[in-house]
């Protein structure tokens, strides 16, 4: 099998090329007129789900929807109670969205089915929409998973479809607004699927071998070092607050200098030293992302001021040292300027490190991309959020980036070239038969 895949470069260049027009197809499923938009239990989302199965389907793949709303593809082992690797990503997106983060893993994922099943039974060769009852070439399962809501977008939760897949839904998210008031549990009724069903979707560590992710790096480091691909080692700790900071509102002209209680410069000045703060920790990230000012009237002096914070670390107890130091600022802050605040903590995930099995296989994968006596992989972590942070709890993880020049994602200009595509589409299937091979 590696022989095969090492010298048919044609099929996946084919392959790559495929992820890349599926990728402009999937851009076109949007509630937006100027951009991709594309968020959870919305006509896209069902939409997304009936073009991606179709494309499962075309490889012989049998399609599902959970209980929340994911999309999975198997190809079953000759066992069909095999266990299952999992392998994809997640197909909603932020507001005005580029077109690779997310749906690159679920399409990479079906090009590495097509390279590595076995072939179909000449029986079965003219089944409708598909080229054959292909079954898996190991003795697990390959499954295709595209998960939903990773973004978070439209209810202010991320990692609800995994979360679901993993079994640690949480009943309080039923109640979750989104801006136009419909809670989670409507939306839930609205796209067809039962609220009372939802421990349907959880998996059972058992059932799975592990879950392997290809996604765009969102950060510049493989772009500044001129490489393709890199490791993962793990997912970065995140904690999110929304912040309250209250003063008093009053005239601007009439009111001196020395009795205003001005919210949003003592806001302002917080979000400084989110700044200051966080660039003096290794690996530590701080964005204040939302900033509000209330009445919000220009003749006022702010009385409240609401601002979001947004605070990432590689490690769990660097990045609680620094919203602990930064408690202390924002106290130092608020009393120089005679105001009150309070944080209310509105996410909390600690950091998913990727199983050592599972980063040396991505490693084996990469390096039958390189040229002989190249440098090892660069291993990262992830600053970014992912899915296997919800998966991690009941199965081993592990992932591949890719390079996105310059590094900007969650904007229409992030990109990925067609030949990094192809590179990471090779690295992924060699990564599967390495795994195949430590399980004999």
């Amino acid at each position: 099998m590696l022989a095969r895949l090492d010298a048919d470069r044609a099929a996946v260049d084919a392959a790559a090329r495929r992820v890349m027009r599926r990728c402009d197809e999937l851009a076109r499923v949007t509630a937006s007129e100027t951009g991709i938009e594309r968020v959870y239990l919305s006509p896209e989302h069902a939409r997304a789900n009936r073009l991606a199965a179709e494309w499962m389907r075309e490889l012989g793949m049998s399609t599902r929807q959970d209980a929340a709303g994911n999309l999975v593809g198997r190809l079953d082992a000759a066992d069909p109670d095999a266990p299952a690797l999992m392998i994809g990503s997640h197909l909603d997106t932020v507001l005005d969205a580029g077109r690779y983060d997310g749906m690159l893993g679920v399409l990479a994922a079906l090009e590495v089915v097509r390279l590595l099943r076995a072939p179909a039974p000449a029986s079965s060769a003219s089944a409708p929409h598909s080229d054959g009852a292909h079954r898996s070439p190991f003795r697990f399962a390959i499954e295709v998973v595209a998960f939903w809501d990773e973004e978070g977008t439209r209810f202010g939760k991320a990692l609800l479809g995994s979360s679901a897949a993993a079994g640690s839904w949480d009943d309080r998210w039923w109640a979750l607004q989104d801006a136009d008031g419909v809670s989670v549990r409507q939306a839930f009724l609205e796209f067809g699927l039962d609220p009372a069903r939802i421990g349907e979707a959880a998996r059972r560590p058992e059932e799975l071998v592990g879950y392997l992710e290809a996604h765009i790096e969102q950060g510049p480091e493989l772009h500044r070092r001129g490489e393709s691909l890199a490791v993962v080692s793990s997912i970065a700790s995140a904690r999110r607050f929304q912040l309250v900071v209250e003063g008093e509102a009053r005239h601007a002209g009439g009111t001196p200098y020395d009795m205003r209680r001005d919210a949003l410069l003592g806001a302002s000045e917080a979000a400084l030293a989110v700044e200051r703060l966080c660039r003096a920790e290794h690996h530590i990230i701080g964005t204040v992302g939302q900033l509000e000012a209330f009445p919000g009237a220009m003749n006022v002096v702010p009385g409240e001021a609401r601002f979001s914070l947004d605070l990432r670390g590689e490690l769990d107890g660097h990045r609680d040292a620094v919203w602990s130091a930064l408690e202390l600022e924002l106290d130092a802050i608020m009393g120089r300027r005679g105001l009150r605040w309070r944080a209310d903590e509105v996410h909390n995930a600690a950091a998913v490190g990727c199983a050592p099995l599972l980063q040396d296989v991505v490693r084996e994968g990469i390096a039958t991309t390189l040229e002989p006596g190249a440098d090892a992989p660069a291993t990262l972590f992830s600053p970014a959020g992912h899915d296997g942070m919800s998966i991690g709890a009941i199965t081993d993880i592990g992932m591949l980036f890719l390079r996105n020049p310059d590094g900007i994602s969650h904007h229409p200009d992030e990109d990925v070239s067609t030949e990094d595509v192809a590179h990471g589409l090779r690295a992924l299937a060699e990564s599967v038969l390495h795994l195949a091979a430590e399980r004999g």
